[in-house]
């Protein structure tokens, strides 16, 4: 668990309020980075794989016809499943390609996609995915991730759509990504000012 210190440690990393910081993690993951087992909280994304796969020189449609729900070559709405049994999904991945299946899972409280582990200045992916079962991981690598990627001035405007575009991808109307990010942060802010 995160304290109210750290929390603050990271906003005055990034110049940014507690309350951001925080809606974004009851956004993207409901407020909680790990499963009761203790695993980080994950959603493997099928057509990131068949990308990951493909950069590494490997046909995913060889490995389609037995794996129709981990692969597939285009987004799909609605086809992740239930989070309980998204490490299920990533592990058959990693039968075909461990580091291609970490690569392509979004990972902990603040949902960060495993191909941004550069971005989040871990040493490796596996120092990255190590990192990803403490929540202080968790907001260890957001910190380092939300600098490199300059997305600490959205935070500092609240400019949520503009944070939400460049976080979620260019589909994030379609979640109401940054109307969700906005209510957060006013519940959130809200708390702080009773």
């Amino acid at each position: 668990m995160i304290s109210e210190k750290q929390f603050a440690d990271s906003a005055k990393t990034l110049n940014v309020e507690v309350a951001a910081i925080k809606a974004i993690a009851e956004v993207e993951s409901s407020g909680e980075g790990l499963l009761a087992d203790g695993k980080p909280k994950i959603l493997f994304e099928p057509h990131i794989f068949w990308k990951q796969l493909r950069a590494k020189g490997i046909e995913p449609s060889m490995f389609m016809e037995e794996n129709p729900d981990i692969l597939y070559p285009k987004w799909k709405s609605g086809a992740y499943g239930p989070v309980s049994k998204q490490h299920d999904r990533l592990e058959r991945a990693s039968k075909i390609n461990k580091e291609a299946a970490q690569l392509s899972a979004s990972w902990g409280k603040f949902q960060i996609m495993g191909f941004n582990w550069k971005a989040c200045g871990a040493a490796s992916l596996q120092q990255f995915v190590d990192d990803m079962n403490s929540e202080d991981g968790h907001l260890l690598r957001f910190t380092h991730y939300i600098l490199s990627s300059h997305l600490d001035d959205e935070l500092r405007t609240h400019d949520w759509a503009g944070f939400a575009l460049a976080y979620n991808g260019p589909l994030y109307r379609r979640n109401n990504y940054d109307t969700k990010l906005k209510a957060a942060y006013t519940k959130f802010k809200s708390q702080v000012s009773v």
